[in-house]
């Protein structure tokens, strides 16, 4: 008999894949589904994108092993633009790595750091890949709660002592997935102070600093001064230029824990095909004319889906970045009750808050990656 190891006997069924097989039980019976649930934009990657990977196609030195840490230069047009973007200087030499995708990057760095029983923070609603990775390395989670009390931040004073002593790793991502919360340098500086404080690595997962409404403008967490000593950033072009599925991606910052996730790289797999990048280093040159028409309909979105949800008198926060909405249960539901009754009753697909982790518990997160979103929320209040 074949037997799991007990890692994957931990592992909570991956929330995104479980929604998929509800929605096929559902479709199955002939229900219409609007999907508001992941968040994978349906919008088509820019022609001119497309084009520059097909040129690459055809250059006979990029259908060889490319280099593990990524082109020097995918590098250096990714260091270009985070000193356009942000103002942050980056070395492409020895501050920069690429990723198959951030969420690659995510899942490796604990290889790279934490050792079994210590700890890393993680932010609890949060992306659930951060967990899963240092569950996999034997290390420890101490859950930070995000609370709209404190505007989805962490209380960073609350974290005990014994706990920060132990600490390799804290894992922050603003703008946020699931609650659409945003960071500013205050907070950033006291998670600075922390990390210095008590010698840990900070991991900043910014993936969606580009997809932002009404002028407002996401910061990096390396802008602020000593950041980089402490920590590095994730970005994925996936969201920016809507290339989910070409999984490219880099992560930016401390040269110490970029190589300690290169040198986990060099070991598990071979780097991004070359073609990709070549695409990814036009896409980044190119930025704000690529992005802009991008941000533009997601703007467009978020304004329909704000005026849906408030005709409907639900409890939300109108998001300044990313792509969802994260919204208050009606009372007399649980997360997963609502949700279940939305698709099973309705054919809508949004995500329960518990998903994210049990702080999340009492909201359901809506994606905007899908057009009919009148539609939608009038079957949403027609549920209630």
């Amino acid at each position: 008999m074949v037997e799991m190891a007990e890692r994957i006997k931990k592992l909570p069924p991956y929330l995104f894949a479980e929604i998929d097989r509800l929605k096929e039980d559902v479709a199955k019976k002939g229900v219409d589904i609007i999907d508001l649930g992941v968040g994978d934009p349906d919008i088509p990657t820019p022609t001119e994108i497309i084009d520059a990977a097909k040129e690459a196609l055809y250059d006979a030195k990029n259908h060889q092993y490319p280099s593990y840490v990524g082109m020097y230069e995918f590098r250096e047009a990714t260091a270009r633009w985070y000193k356009s973007r942000f103002g942050v200087d980056i070395n492409p030499t020895d501050e920069v790595v690429s990723l198959i995708g951030s969420k690659e990057g995510i899942a490796h760095l604990p290889l790279a750091f934490i050792n079994p029983g210590d700890y890393a923070l993680i932010p609890d609603p949060g992306y659930p890949v951060y967990p899963v990775s240092v569950m996999f390395v034997g290390g420890e989670s101490y859950r930070m709660p995000l609370k709209k009390e404190n505007n989805f931040l962490p209380d960073l004073s609350s974290i005990p002592e014994d706990v920060l002593k132990k600490t390799k790793l804290m894992f922050i991502g603003y703008p946020n997935n699931p609650t659409s919360a945003v960071a500013e340098k205050d907070f950033y500086k006291d998670v600075v102070e922390l990390a210095k404080k008590y010698d840990f690595i900070v991991a900043s997962d910014n993936a969606y600093s580009e997809i932002c409404y009404d002028g407002y403008k996401p910061i990096s967490f390396l802008e602020i001064e000593g950041a980089k000593d402490v920590g590095i950033e994730f970005h994925s072009l996936s969201k920016t230029f809507n290339m989910t599925g070409w999984r490219i991606g880099f992560a930016v910052g401390n040269r110490e824990v970029i190589n300690g996730l290169g040198k986990v790289k060099t070991n598990i797999d071979s780097g991004i095909f070359q073609a990709v990048q070549v695409a990814g280093i036009y896409a980044l040159n190119n930025s704000e004319k690529l992005n802009e028409p991008i941000r533009k309909i997601f703007q467009d979105r978020k304004d329909k889906m704000t005026k849906a949800l408030s005709r409907g008198s639900f409890e939300f926060d109108e998001p300044k970045a990313t792509f969802y909405f994260w919204v208050k249960v009606p009372n007399g539901y649980t997360s997963a009750e609502f949700t279940k009754k939305l698709l099973e009753e309705k054919g809508i697909v949004v995500t329960p808050g518990n998903g994210f982790g049990d702080v999340g518990e009492g909201y359901f997160r809506i994606s905007i990656t899908n057009p009919r979103i009148e539609e939608a929320v009038e079957r949403i209040q027609s549920a209630i």
